[in-house]
């Protein structure tokens, strides 16, 4: 509850969080204790036979939970929240179509709608049950005029699940303003799930170098930056670093990125990993980037909210709005999504110190760089320009700068 509420997707007083343990006991979150200063002590006991523990009352909203573990033995843990996002859908009676990213739709599946029953009554328990309970056996339900919620196998599943649900709602969002959005097919899903079933042949361990060390350590910080600054969800985005020759550092795949230490990492040496690793899905086409261009040192996929909202859409990104963005970003151009699962060698042709920053179709944003440091630079500046390019929808057309004045910055920096 606590990340739930630091990252801004529940209000002091909304919102609750459940699990249910090995003795089928359920602990909840209290009714009416700021959710921004809760301790493990608020939390009430629920036991099997109806009786309670604790220093509080249960959150109103124990009902339904109660009904979600009755429908779904799968189900270990629940959560309840108004993230601002998906808020508006519920409002607005509608779901956000999760066929947007490969990463939103494996973890999210179909969502689910629930019509509108008064908080805290056995209706309210009663509608989501029904829809959890449906074919296909959905985690994710959208409530009319009440939010939403998601369960999952465990509390860490449940909480990747809602993170990434609002990130899917907040894209659209973003999306719409520019135009229609371009979802993605059953083939093109299954030719990124089949994308993701590669595994790397495995290498012998060795003792990693101090260089090793190093790029570890910056990849770890790097990660965790794009987290704070939710350019990346807590499983999605993958960042990368050259070691030296054939060998770089990735992140792992689906590792929560909030807790992720350097040794978490994986280094891959010449197309290989050490037994039991699983980097991110992202790593051949890094290694590819890397063997094409030996000028780029670090590597960087990402999901920044409203650069991904282009990469959804037909809108291309101008990066002639100001000094800075043109320079950082160049032209940016999108790859259509076949290649980026079935033709890697055309996307690391497409990468290089002139088109450092490449949106991916319905796959958020590939940036190269120098140095890691060069890398996630680009990123926040793409993150910045997307977003101050859709606030202008309120304000008028856009002006972008003049072919002369983009002359002008390439002679004047032309090193950047």
């Amino acid at each position: 509850m606590d990340r739930i509420y630091s990252r801004d997707m529940t209000t002091t007083s909304g919102g609750n969080v459940s699990v249910r343990d090995e003795n089928d006991d359920i602990w909840i979150t209290p009714a009416r204790v700021d959710k921004g200063s809760l301790s493990r002590s608020d939390i009430v006991l629920r036991r099997p036979d109806g009786t309670f523990e604790g220093n509080h009352p249960p959150s109103s909203e124990l009902p339904f939970h109660l009904r979600i573990y009755e429908a779904r033995p799968d189900v270990r843990a629940v959560i309840h929240a108004h993230p601002g996002a998906l808020v508006s859908f519920s409002i607005c009676s509608r779901v956000p179509d999760t066929r947007l990213i490969p990463e939103i739709r494996n973890l999210c599946g179909d969502v689910a709608f629930a019509p509108y029953a008064l908080p805290g009554s056995e209706q309210l328990g009663k509608n989501i049950g029904l829809e959890l309970a449906r074919d296909g056996k959905p985690s994710c339900v959208v409530l009319e005029n009440h939010g939403v919620v998601v369960c999952g196998g465990d509390l860490n599943a449940a909480f990747q699940r809602f993170e990434t649900l609002e990130f899917a709602a907040e894209i659209l969002l973003a999306a719409r303003r520019l135009g229609d959005v371009r979802y993605l097919d059953g083939g093109e899903i299954d030719l990124s799930r089949r994308a993701a079933e590669r595994v790397l042949p495995e290498r012998a361990q060795t003792p990693p170098t101090s260089l090793g060390k190093e790029a570890r350590r910056q990849v770890c910080e790097f990660a965790r930056r794009a987290y704070a600054h939710r350019l990346a969800t807590s499983t999605a985005g993958s960042l990368s670093a050259r070691i030296e020759g054939d060998s770089f550092v990735i992140t792992p795949r689906r590792l929560d990125r909030l807790g992720l230490e350097p040794e978490n990492l994986v280094i891959v040496k010449e197309g290989r990993c050490c037994a039991g690793q699983e980097p991110s899905r992202a790593a051949t086409l890094h290694r590819t980037i890397y063997q094409k261009h030996p000028e780029i040192n670090a590597i960087v996929n990402a999901l920044p909210i409203h650069a991904t909202a282009f990469s959804v859409t037909d809108t291309p990104l101008d990066t002639r709005t100001i000094p800075e963005s043109y320079l950082f970003l160049k032209d940016v151009r999108t790859i259509p999504f076949e290649k980026i699962y079935a033709d890697e060698e055309a996307v690391a042709a497409a990468v290089g110190p002139a088109y450092p920053v490449t949106l991916l179709q319905n796959n958020g944003a590939l940036i190269a760089g120098r140095t890691m440091l060069d890398a996630f630079d680009r990123l926040e500046v793409l993150e910045a320009t997307a977003a101050a390019i859709l606030r202008c929808s309120v304000l008028g057309p856009i002006h972008p700068m003049s072919d002369e004045g983009i002359r002008e910055l390439n002679a004047a920096f032309p090193s950047v």
